[in-house]
């Protein structure tokens, strides 16, 4: 037996500590968590009291970007004073940053508890042992680095090629030799196919979502298990579309890295923020006509510059799209004095008339309202002109919506015929 376990040591209880980084590493690296698991047995061959194993931080990281409740029930145990050593098959599974080490490897001293690995037992109350301790704890961390280092590096390099493969929205897939295809499921396609026709027919994301709720169509999402893919088919949900609209890659561009990762302290830890947009200019890779798209670059632009000018209460002056409400101009009326967009107010008695009004920088109490006008009189003045302009092509108008109906009832009916194809093959 080791000299440094005494019988102090041996008369309380030995906690093993099991942790893997990644639920892949949890569900694929079996022989690791054996090993792991192995301790307890080694630990209770040694004499200890009891042997108590935490494996709650299974698939989550020791870098201290995320909490660890498996480590801070260790660290509770350490401070009652009951722990005599903490297994554990290298430094690296107790923690990967300086904070949480050095922090333990103090509790273990003031509390007389033992490090234990596989290559011998540490005392963190003797100085060389804690100077070794302090060396794999630092190694640990200059590890994961160092790794975490390597790893950008490669898959930065591998995805300026256009060969880094990541999982692709619906509609597209991989090919046998690497390059990013038009998903050969008929199904898929052609529900991909129809949200782009029907938003170049609609003009709006969410027409195109209440399009496709009403016809109770549909739309293919994929579920992502570990490092297993699933498609499914649910109810139209208004981002999916909208993803949809905005993904480069169904313009035929290999795109990479178009989100960012923002580190957040909380609670004096820090925390990772996942998917914060970046702009075009910012992205990691862009190629495009890298692969065959549901629609060209250009539309694709053409599509992102509408979706830009649909959205409401922007700070630029671009153009809008209306929306409802009894005013006829609802979200397209600016005031002429400051450019900001005018607001409308409706009378609390039904009936009543609105009002435009542009409330100036009211951010600022005292500044005073910019300018208003009675809502009716301008109304009726533009509606006016309105059917003044198109009276000349009312039966045009007429038979285009028309048209427009019956294309819109043919496509109900495809979408029906695929879903009942795929339902009986």
């Amino acid at each position: 037996m080791n000299t440094k376990i005494t019988s102090d040591h041996l008369g309380r209880a030995a906690v093993v500590y099991v942790r893997q980084s990644t639920m892949a590493q949890v569900t694929g690296n079996l022989e690791s968590q054996r090993r792991q698991y192995d301790l307890a047995a080694a630990a209770a061959a040694a004499g200890f009291a009891s042997v108590t194993v935490i494996d709650d931080d299974l698939g989550r990281s020791g870098s201290g970007s995320m909490e660890r409740p498996g480590f801070e029930r260790l660290v509770a145990l350490v401070c009652s004073g009951n722990v005599g050593a903490v297994y554990c098959i290298e430094a690296s599974r107790l923690a990967r940053n300086g904070r949480d080490w050095h922090h333990l490897i103090d509790l273990c001293a003031l509390a007389g508890t033992l490090v234990i690995d596989p290559d011998g037992a540490y005392d963190p109350q003797l100085v060389n042992d804690r100077l070794l301790l302090g060396l794999k704890g630092t190694m640990s961390e200059y590890e994961l680095s160092l790794m975490r280092q390597r790893g950008i590096a490669a898959l930065d390099s591998k995805a300026k090629r256009g060969e880094f493969r990541f999982m692709l929205p619906p509609g597209l897939c991989w090919s046998e030799v690497g390059k990013i295809e038009i998903d050969p499921d008929e199904h898929v396609a052609e529900t991909i196919r129809l949200v782009f026709a029907k938003f170049r027919e609609l003009g709006s994301g969410r027409q195109v979502f209440l399009w496709l709720r009403s016809a109770d169509i549909k739309m293919p999402v994929v579920l992502r298990n570990v490092d297993v893919c699933k498609l499914v088919w649910k109810a139209p949900a208004y981002h999916s579309v909208m993803q949809i609209l905005h993904n480069p890659l169904y313009a035929g561009a290999y795109a990479f890295g178009r989100r960012a990762q923002r580190t957040l302290i909380v609670d004096g830890r820090a925390r990772k923020a996942n998917g914060l947009r970046k702009p075009r200019d910012e992205w990691s890779v862009l190629l495009r006509d890298n692969h065959r798209g549901y629609i060209t670059w250009r539309e694709y632009e053409e599509n992102h510059k509408l979706l830009a000018e649909n959205a409401h209460m922007k700070k630029n002056c671009d153009r809008k799209s209306a929306r409802g409400g009894r005013a006829l101009l609802t979200g397209l009326m600016r005031c002429g004095r400051c450019g900001r967009m005018m607001r409308v107010f409706y009378g609390s008695a039904k009936g009543n008339a609105h009002r435009y009004q542009c409330r100036g920088d009211d951010a600022h109490v005292g500044v005073g309202l910019c300018i208003g006008i009675g809502g009716v009189r301008v109304d009726r003045a533009v509606a006016m002109q309105i059917l003044e302009a198109v009276s000349d092509r009312a039966v045009e108008a007429a038979i285009f919506a028309s048209d427009q109906v019956e294309r819109s009832q043919r496509d109900i009916i495809a979408a029906v015929e695929r879903d009942l194809i795929s339902a009986g093959g």
